[in-house]
């Protein structure tokens, strides 16, 4: 089989144990920087270049598309969906997942456990948003954050408000949602892979730090979920439609709530923590599903 692999920098640990994966089991992967893509919208045969170089006879893409480049990513996506290849995740399902916003309703709608979460376009609403969250603490996130980056934690009401009204009068989107104390600086990150949670890790924070992201310093450890976790992980991406995602779930007294869903989630980390070959599950599942033309939205989302 012959894979794509949108991705800007190849030398990452995620990016090589793929390719690795592929190659293992006799397949060819191509990591095809998004940024160099160029496409023939208007004929009427769909065609992608890369580097002077037209992209032919892929069966298959796994999209790696950084949060800085999702606009021009998912268009790149969307071309290889409209040329018949299979992606591992579509791109509306992407585009879906990478708004905080939509995603939180979607998942609110669904009945999936969240954070109380609130969002306002008016500073002069900051008040009232303070209050329908439930007052301080509170956690405050950009809307296009990722990472753990533009993530705060405001420990009153008072700095709560500045934190809220400096992002405002930047004209910068935000969350504002409950912060779960019980939950003690951890989280769960839960991989999911075609409907199966085939690897989960508990990550924590450092001592200095309330967010668990391992690159800003947290550390991980294999852990073993309850149901109502697993339940909540899988239902969450299929809300999505995602074949492939992390969900980042938090212990709450009232069960798991759900603060993203990763369409893009790191592999190091907990493969290096469970012992799980992730990346083999992965590519297993392209070799069950990839298929000319198996793509729900053909690029049209």
């Amino acid at each position: 089989m012959k894979i794509a692999m949108m991705a800007r920098n190849p030398t990452l640990y995620s990016h090589k144990r793929l390719k690795e994966a592929a190659e293992t089991r006799g397949h060819t992967l191509d990591i095809i920087n998004t940024l160099r893509c160029y496409m023939n919208i208007a004929s009427r045969r769909p065609r992608m270049y890369c580097n002077g170089e037209e992209l032919v006879d892929y069966e298959a893409v796994i999209p790696r598309i950084g949060a800085s480049v999702t606009h021009y990513g998912l268009a790149v996506l969307r071309q290889f969906e409209m040329m018949g290849v299979y992606p591992l995740n579509e791109s509306v399902a992407i585009g879906r997942s990478r708004d905080k916003l939509r995603s939180m309703q979607l998942l609110a709608r669904a009945g999936i456990g969240l954070p109380v979460t609130t969002f306002a376009y008016d500073p002069k609403q900051t008040e009232e948003v303070l209050e329908l969250a439930g007052g301080a603490p509170l956690v405050i996130k950009l809307l296009e954050g990722t990472q753990g980056i533009g993530v705060v934690l405001a420990d009153s009401d008072r700095s709560a408000k500045s934190v809220i009204e400096a992002f405002r009068g930047a004209k910068v989107n935000i969350l504002v949602q409950e912060f779960i104390k019980e939950a003690g600086g951890t989280d769960i990150r839960a991989l999911v892979v075609g409907g199966k949670v085939v690897a989960a890790m508990q990550r924590t924070g450092t001592p200095a730090d309330f967010r668990s992201n391992l690159h800003l310093g947290g550390s991980a450890k294999a852990i073993k979920i309850s149901p109502e976790e697993r339940s909540t992980a899988i239902r969450s991406a299929k809300i999505m439609g995602l074949n492939v995602c992390g969900v980042d779930m938090l212990r709450s007294n009232h069960g798991p709530v759900v603060m993203e869903v990763n369409s893009s989630p790191g592999l190091e980390g907990v493969e290096k923590a469970t012992g799980i070959d992730v990346a083999g599950k992965i590519i297993e599942l392209v070799e069950r599903q990839a298929q000319p033309g198996k793509t729900k939205t053909k690029g049209k989302g």
